[in-house]
């Protein structure tokens, strides 16, 4: 009788417990999708680098503070909906799944660099396919340093200049020797791919695609109230029309 009471008592905790997962994954806190704005995920995963990914992440979502313009909404993908540990060691939680979730059009799809994007990440098939599933209605592909290492290997930048971070030049052009790289720039904006070399330049990257979206007034007070420089034409950069 004890035996079968331990069982149903384990039944019961395992149900409870299942159920309690359940509710707390139907009930989390997701972000603020608001209509006639653009859509931006920010892709990220363990290792991923905070610079690369706050850097454009601020950029964009102060354009909510903006009038006149037609803002960005901002939010996290990854594989998982556990929390993602950043390569300085901030812990990030996700806003959706792409694996499971349903979700958001994605109109600018941003990938901060990560600790692995030279070497694992590049054999994660899942993740790969979805960015190229992204692509195929993405108004915008960017990458940030190592980023384009990803872009690249889903074989989006075969027809496109593209650049990465400045001392892994070498090993994007060993690795993806048809690619027409860039060197010496800041950021490549090449029809609706934009590659940056990453670290604190991720912030002109990312003020480029304002001033590009919004003009030079906006990406201007964008970068003052970061307590940035912007001055696009000072900016080594490679952008064709």
């Amino acid at each position: 009788m004890k035996y079968f009471q331990a069982i149903l008592l384990s039944l019961i905790i395992f149900l409870s417990c299942a159920e309690n997962k359940s509710e707390a994954e139907d009930n989390r806190y997701l972000p603020e999708i608001r209509s006639n704005r653009y859509n931006v995920a920010f892709l990220i995963m363990d290792g991923v680098y905070n610079t690369e990914f706050t850097a454009p992440y601020d950029i964009f979502q102060h354009t909510q503070y903006r009038k006149g313009i037609q803002a960005m909404n901002t939010f996290t993908v990854a594989n998982t909906l556990k929390p993602i540990t950043s390569f300085e060691g901030v812990r990030i939680l996700p806003d959706f799944d792409y694996t499971k979730d349903s979700i958001p059009k994605i109109d600018i799809l941003v990938v901060p660099s990560a600790e692995h994007h030279l070497d694992s990440d590049l054999k994660d098939s899942t993740m790969l396919k979805f960015v190229k599933k992204v692509d195929e209605n993405a108004l915008f592909m960017t990458s940030h340093c190592d980023g384009a290492f990803v872009l690249a290997k889903a074989g989006l930048l075969d027809n496109v200049a593209s650049t990465t971070f400045p001392s892994d030049i070498g090993t994007y052009q060993k690795m993806f020797p048809k690619l027409e790289v860039k060197d010496s720039v800041l950021f490549v904006h090449d029809g609706k791919y934009i590659t940056s070399a990453g670290g604190a330049k991720s912030f002109e990257a990312a003020l480029y695609l304002c001033e590009h979206l919004y003009g030079k007034e906006i990406a201007q007070s964008l970068a003052g109230g970061l307590v940035i420089d912007w001055k696009l034409e000072e900016v080594p950069s490679f952008i064709r029309p």
